[in-house]
């Protein structure tokens, strides 16, 4: 399997790249074993160096990020500038609160004196999607890095120039040999670096299938592993939400990165005496998106990632309309170069019609009634996944409410905030375990030890 960069928004073939041989990986990991028996003893400031360079010329060279994420998988310019910033401020944030993360817990132990210390454990390996590029990488780094472990990181095929750009990036932040090492590799190959007693621990973020795989691999040898898998995100819009404010968010939480979001909305779910009004606000601003160059600034809809992920959407609104969903909007391919798909909306999708259950990985919403908020919270939680959500309600402590008793990772009220490095990422169910961000997202991969001082005999 070569790693092949394709322009989607015309089909073009921009660059491939080779995989690397058996002989080359175990240069590379050898070469990231050794870098870690140094690097697990340098100090938090000697790391943060490094790593605050890194964002440091994130920001100093946004476009040119930038500009490889629209080219390789089509994000549109402006979305890929965002994404660069906040790939750049995970880094600083972790250079900047790392030492205060990891440092020594004092616990008040009955007699004598007890502390909790973190340290790194090893080589991790990281399995990285294509949709954020760059954020998957920083998310990933920022933290493992600063909590003194090192990386092998294998990125989605489609990605390649971004996953070598960012390997560039740490290199010229003065990163040692072998800190942080992009490995083009395949799916034998990478199943043989899961199984390398020198790598520790593993870090997806993909599909549920990828994610029981990986884990299940993992776990039959006692390796600790995050899973951030899909997810089916509910937005629930309460009979008393302002809609001039809601009906933004329901096309942001839809259509940001083309609908190619794990934690995207993709379940409307709406209170009968407001749905006429959503639905039909909501497919008048969808209808304001006009494809183009995803290059342009003023283009509102760019190409899906890649052809596949193209085809394989239309087969599933398809096979959803076969099963007794109406097609209220889209539903088709755009008649224009380049993988490009119509904005779809779904309706009336009966619980034992595939796409209920399904997560649809791009442009398309699944529109659903409710009597009352008990039930919208009951739709929320029948889902497989359990990733993130929102609720728009005027009423905040209604909000509360409702979003306590929704059975996910992440509740957004009045707005689907989640780009602040400060905030843990991650869900339950079907949507994987482990977060990202935050503290939280430094402790997955260190050894918390428990000291404890007390000068007392041994029992009799």
């Amino acid at each position: 399997m070569a790693y092949k960069s394709v322009n989607p928004n015309n089909g073009k073939t921009l660059k491939t790249f080779e995989e690397i041989s058996d002989a080359q990986l175990e240069k590379k990991l050898a070469a990231a074993h050794a870098c870690f028996q140094t690097w697990k003893n340098t100090g938090y400031k000697e790391r943060a160096a490094i790593v605050a360079k890194a964002a440091k010329l994130m920001h100093a060279h946004v476009d040119d990020f930038a500009k490889l994420a629209t080219l390789e998988m089509g994000k549109r310019i402006d979305e890929a500038r965002g994404e660069v910033k906040f790939s750049g401020d995970i880094l600083q944030y972790y250079a900047k609160n790392a030492e205060k993360f990891l440092a020594p817990e004092k616990l008040n132990p009955e007699h004598g004196e007890a502390h909790m210390e973190s340290s790194p454990i090893g080589v991790i390996f990281c399995v990285e999607p294509w949709n954020f590029p760059y954020y998957q990488l920083a998310r990933v780094a920022g933290p493992h890095l600063m909590a003194g472990n090192v990386l092998v990181v294998k990125h989605s095929s489609n990605v390649p120039q971004c996953a070598i750009a960012f390997e560039k990036l740490l290199m010229d932040a003065g990163a040692p040999q072998g800190l942080y090492t992009n490995l083009l590799i395949s799916h034998e190959q990478a199943n043989r670096v899961i199984d390398d007693p020198r790598v520790k621990g593993v870090a997806l973020t993909g599909s549920v299938a990828a994610g029981r795989s990986v884990a299940a691999r993992a776990g039959q040898i006692l390796k600790p592993s995050s899973m951030e898998l899909g997810g089916s995100d509910a937005f629930i819009v309460l009979d008393d939400a302002d809609l001039d404010k809601t009906i933004p968010w329901a096309v942001w939480g839809r259509m940001y990165n083309q609908g190619q979001t794990c934690c995207a909305s993709k379940r409307f779910i709406v209170l009968d005496s407001i749905a006429d009004k959503f639905i039909e606000k909501f497919q008048a601003a969808l209808a304001l998106q006009q494809p183009g160059d995803p290059m342009d600034e003023k283009t509102t809809k760019g190409p899906m990632s890649q052809e596949v992920a193209l085809t394989d959407l239309l087969k599933q609104v398809d096979g959803a309309v076969e099963h007794g969903a109406k097609l209220l909007m889209g539903g088709k391919r755009i008649d224009r170069p380049g993988s490009f798909m119509e904005t779809t909306i779904l309706t009336d999708i009966a619980p034992d019609n595939p796409a209920f259950r399904a997560e649809f990985f791009g442009p398309v919403a699944l529109f659903f009634r409710v009597k009352d908020e008990a039930a919208a919270i009951a739709l929320a939680n029948d889902s497989d996944f359990g990733l993130g959500g929102s609720v728009f309600t005027k009423n905040t402590a209604r909000g509360k409410r409702v979003a306590s008793q929704v059975v996910t990772g992440m509740m957004f009220i009045n707005n689907i905030d989640w780009a602040d490095a400060e905030l843990p990422f991650g869900g339950v169910k079907d949507s994987g375990y482990g977060r990202e961000l935050g503290d939280m997202g430094i402790q997955q991969f260190v050894n918390k030890k428990l000291v404890r001082v007390n000068s007392v005999d041994a029992p009799a």
